[in-house]
C-alpha cells in the first residue's frame, strides 16, 4: 500500500501527528502494534495515576481539554480524551501491525516498511514519502542488570505491570527508582498495607503538583534560574531538610536539570510525608541480591524482600526495526539533534515524542512535523523558481 505519510505508533505522539496532518488534509496511516491506541496508558499504567502536570500543559494540538475536567486529569479521563481525539480528527489506525523493518529505497526516494499483521499472520508492505517515528521514549520497560536478580526467590516486575498493591498486604516490597512513578507507587503500596521501602540512588527534587504547576506558569515570564530559586525555596519551606531520611536535593535547579538532560523533578503525592514518618524506608543503590530474598545495599545495609518493583524508566525500540537510522538516532535509539531541532531528519524521516518534554513536547513535535511536511509537499508541486509557503501551523 502506498500513502504519503506512515506514522509508526498510536500513542499520544502518533495521534497528535496524525491529527495535525488531517487538519492540513494530508493523507496518512498510523500503524500500531497493539490492539488499541494509547496502549501504554490503557494497559500499562497503575490505577491511581493522574497527569502530573496541569491540563494547560497536556492537551494535544487543536483540541483543548473540557473545562469540566479537573486541573490534574485522572488516567481514565485522559484515555477518554484520546478516544475523542481519534474520533474528532478521523484518525486512521491499523491495529496489530508490528513493523518488522523500515528502510529508505533510494532508487525511488521512498520509505518502505515491512509489516506483520499479527492478528492474521499476514505480511504487508507500506510505501511512503514520509515516515514519522512515533513509538516514543517509552516503548519497553527497562530493568537494570543486577547481580543475583535472575535467581531472586521472590517476585519482581517493571512498574508498567503494576496496577495496585492489593495483593501485597503485609509483604516486604522494595521500589527501585525515585521518579514520579517510583514515588507514587511506593505511596500506593504503603496505603495498601505493604511494608514499603524505596531505593533512592541520587539527589532528587521533589514538589507538590501545585508547586510545579505554578513553576510552569512562572517560566512564561521569568528566567529559568529565578524560577528554580523560587521552586527550591518553596520545597524547603514545605518539606524542610530531608537529608537525614535519605533525600537530598541536587545542586542544579529543577528546571535547569530538565533542560540539560530531560530529567523531570519528582512530583510528590504523599510519599515524602510517609518517608518522614518512617512508613517508607529509604535505601541507597542495590549492590547485590542473595539467597533467601536478601538484598544488599551499597552502604552495607541489607533487607529481606518479597517483591521488587522496578520504576527504572523505559527504553525505545527504534533500532530493532528502523534500518536507516544513523542520520537521526544514536545507538540508544534517541535523536542525535537536541531540542528544539530533534524532530526532523533527512530524506523525509521525522520523530515525535522523543523530546523528553512530555505531552507539551509531543504537541510541539506534531505541529512542527505536519507543517514541515505540508511545506515540502507544496514545494514539490511548485515550479522550481517559485518559493513555497514556509508558515508553521497555527496554534
Amino acid at each position: 500500500m502506498e500513502v504519503p505519510v506512515v506514522i509508526v505508533g498510536a500513542g499520544p505522539a502518533g495521534l497528535a501527528t496524525s491529527g495535525c496532518l488531517n487538519k492540513l488534509s494530508i493523507p496518512n496511516i498510523v500503524l500500531e502494534r497493539d490492539d488499541c491506541h494509547a496502549s501504554l496508558w490503557r494497559n500499562r499504567t497503575y490505577d491511581r495515576l493522574k497527569l502530573h502536570l496541569g491540563k494547560d500543559f497536556c492537551s494535544l494540538p487543536h483540541l483543548p481539554f473540557s473545562s469540566d475536567l479537573p486541573t490534574f486529569i485522572p488516567r481514565v479521563d485522559f484515555m477518554r480524551y484520546l478516544d475523542d481525539y481519534v474520533t474528532h480528527f478521523n484518525i486512521s489506525i491499523r491495529y496489530n501491525r508490528s513493523v518488522v523493518s523500515a528502510s529508505m529505497d533510494y532508487t525511488f526516494g521512498k520509505w518502505r516498511l515491512l509489516v506483520k499483521d499479527t492478528s492474521s499472520n499476514v505480511d504487508e508492505v507500506y510505501v511512503a514519502d514520509y515516515l514519522v517515528v512515533a513509538t516514543g521514549e517509552n516503548s519497553e520497560g527497562y530493568v537494570p542488570e543486577l547481580d543475583g536478580l535472575e535467581s531472586f526467590e521472590g517476585e519482581y516486575l517493571h512498574c508498567s505491570k503494576y496496577l495496585n498493591g492489593r495483593a501485597w498486604y503485609n509483604k516486604n516490597v522494595l521500589v527501585v527508582g525515585c521518579g514520579n512513578s517510583g514515588m507514587e507507587i511506593a505511596y500506593d503500596l504503603s496505603n495498601w498495607g505493604a511494608n514499603t521501602s524505596i531505593v533512592i540512588r541520587s539527589p532528587v527534587h521533589y514538589f507538590t503538583k501545585e508547586m510545579v504547576f505554578a513553576g510552569m506558569h512562572m517560566l512564561k515570564y521569568l528566567k529559568v534560574d529565578k524560577v528554580d530559586k523560587v521552586m527550591v525555596f518553596m520545597s524547603k519551606m514545605v518539606y524542610g531538610d530531608m537529608s537525614k531520611f535519605g533525600l537530598t536535593r541536587p545542586k542544579d535547579g529543577p528546571f535547569t536539570m530538565k533542560i540539560k538532560g530531560g530529567r523531570t523533578p519528582t512530583i510528590d503525592v504523599g510519599c515524602v510525608e510517609k518517608i518522614k514518618k518512617g512508613k517508607i524506608k529509604v535505601y541507597p543503590a542495590i549492590s547485590s541480591i542473595k539467597k533467601d530474598k536478601i538484598i544488599e545495599f551499597e552502604d552495607g545495609q541489607n533487607g529481606q524482600f518479597d517483591v521488587i518493583v522496578f520504576a527504572t524508566g523505559y527504553k525505545t525500540n527504534v533500532l530493532k526495526w528502523l534500518k536507516d537510522y544513523k542520520d537521526m538516532f544514536n545507538e540508544n535509539g534517541m535523536p542525535k539533534p537536541t531540542f528544539p531541532n530533534h524532530w526532523k531528519g533527512e530524506n523525509g524521516i521525522y520523530c515525535a515524542g522523543f523530546s523528553k518534554r512530555g505531552l507539551e513536547g509531543i504537541a510541539f513535535d506534531a505541529k512542527q512535523i505536519a507543517a514541515d511536511i505540508k511545506m515540502t509537499m507544496n514545494a514539490r508541486k511548485m515550479p522550481a523558481d517559485t518559493g513555497a509557503n514556509t508558515g508553521l501551523l497555527e496554534n
